[in-house]
């Protein structure tokens, strides 16, 4: 699957590069084929301007030396919910924590790009994303290393690693400087992460963003370049992710369908790394992560290989990862909620998604307070792509006229993913009378009383109105 590169002549650099419409905004800097912070600003500003149906366009902080960090966010803003009045799934993407890599910033560049251009070509794919999805892309959080030409930013001044004795000016590698495990590397992880987790605007403003508007989403990549392979949690450890499930998934159906690119924890699939933006956002706050690396065959001396054609099948598995975000976490649904009043309650479900849940309870809620009237003695799992029946015991649950049940899961193992509550719906409920054995129409034991009361008044006021 993977092609080798193809070098094409410097005699068509000019002209490649002269349609920034279709092709990477670069310009030839010694070996590399890089993208300039002006260049950039530039180009997302058209974008905004050109396609306010579809971008929107902010700054979420500034850089060590003032430059703005910019965030590119896609979605159909004609619709404020999915057409099911469901809330729209969120991704998250981000390039150029090393400003020298410049092929992970093309790759981040060219997925916005792509969602753009093919939405206004009125692509069913791209179209559908848009309209179910925001995609939030910060495409060069380092654009001072970036125009320099180097790993680091510019934080000259305070650009010391704390492990070794005569700290090297070189700026602060801001992919250490997360705040997960963030000094337990060393020495085997020399890279200079900073005088403490955050100490630099760039990450700052990154986990800032992340808190603060992306708690909901259900995918982040981290774009970079190194060696050909997707690295997935953990760096500091070589034991698989809670999730493994998920990822082991994923990979396979990468690998089977799409891309022949490796797929590994990334402590075993590149080295051990911490402080790390990609284990920070599993591990704090419980997204699945993928760190993309495109191998670093950047581009050679006075040759020129169109960015479209270099980084197809990279691009390829990210509209796969995007294209099925609905997938990736638990999705519990109910098959069936068998209710004996006074003794016990049956329940059915699936997962639709493919992660794993862990201690799901059911609840019965009061839907006007919200108040937690029941919940299930015991807890329960459901694997990926799995289903499960269990009983509980409801010998003390009294159900009300308006009460409903909920289901309360975890949307992944990791302890850090979030919790969501899911109301069942009523349609899958039955109540079954232990006296009598017998199924009852209805989702609580009062509204089938109320159903009858109402009945025989309906019909002493028919009776009335007829003068019968």
């Amino acid at each position: 699957m993977r092609r080798l590169t193809v070098l094409i002549a410097v005699l068509i650099v000019a002209p490649t590069l002269a349609t920034a419409e279709q092709n990477w905004p670069g310009e030839p800097v010694d070996n590399h084929i890089f993208m300039s912070y002006a260049a950039l600003t530039q180009e997302v500003s058209t974008w905004a301007d050109d396609n306010p149906d579809i971008v929107e366009l902010s700054s979420i902080g500034q850089s060590y030396l003032g430059r703005e960090l910019w965030m590119v966010v896609l979605s159909d803003w004609s619709m404020e919910t999915k057409f099911n009045g469901d809330a729209k799934e969120m991704i998250y993407i981000d390039g150029g924590h090393h400003g020298n890599e410049y092929l992970g910033t093309a790759l981040a560049w060219l997925t916005a790009k792509w969602y753009i251009n093919e939405w206004n070509a009125g692509n069913e794919e791209a179209v559908n994303v848009l309209q179910n999805t925001e995609l939030h892309i910060l495409i060069m959080l380092n654009p001072d290393g970036n125009d320099a030409d180097t790993r680091h930013n510019l934080n000259l001044s305070t650009a010391a690693n704390p492990f070794v004795s005569e700290p090297v000016p070189t700026g602060i590698d801001l992919n250490r400087n997360y705040d997960h495990y963030w000094d337990n590397c060393s020495p085997s992880d020399p890279f200079a992460p900073g005088g403490g987790p955050f100490s630099e605007p760039e990450t700052r403003a990154n986990a800032d963003y992340m808190n603060s508007y992306m708690q909901d989403a259900d995918l982040y990549v981290t774009m970079h370049t190194g060696v050909w392979i997707i690295l997935y949690p953990w760096g500091k450890w070589p034991e698989q992710p809670s999730d493994w499930e998920l990822f082991h998934g994923i990979r396979d159906e990468v690998n089977e369908n799409i891309s022949d690119i490796p797929i590994q924890n990334a402590n075993q699939g590149l080295y051990p790394n911490c402080g790390t933006s990609r284990d920070y956002g599993y591990g704090v706050m419980g997204f699945p992560t993928f760190t993309f690396e495109t191998d670093d065959d950047q581009f050679l001396l006075f040759t020129f290989e169109d960015v479209n054609e270099r980084l197809r099948e990279e691009l390829d598995v990210m509209r796969y990862l995007i294209d099925n975000v609905w997938y990736w976490r638990a999705r519990l649904s109910v098959t069936s909620l068998d209710v004996t009043l006074g003794e016990s309650l049956t329940l059915s479900v699936d997962n639709l998604g493919r992660a794993t849940t862990l201690n799901a309870s059911l609840q019965y809620v009061n839907d006007d307070t919200g108040e937690i009237l029941w919940e299930s003695p015991n807890q329960f799992s459901v694997n990926a792509t799995n289903s499960s029946t269990v009983i509980f015991d409801a010998s003390n649950l009294t159900m009300i006229e308006d009460g409903g049940f909920v289901l309360y899961y975890q949307k992944r193992v990791i302890d850090s993913s979030k919790w969501v509550s899911e109301p069942v719906n009523s349609t899958y409920v039955s109540l079954v009378d232990s006296e009598k054995g017998g199924f009852l129409p209805g989702p609580s034991a009062l509204m089938v009383i109320i159903g009858f009361l109402l009945a025989a008044h309906r019909r002493n006021s028919v009776s009335e109105r007829d003068g019968l």
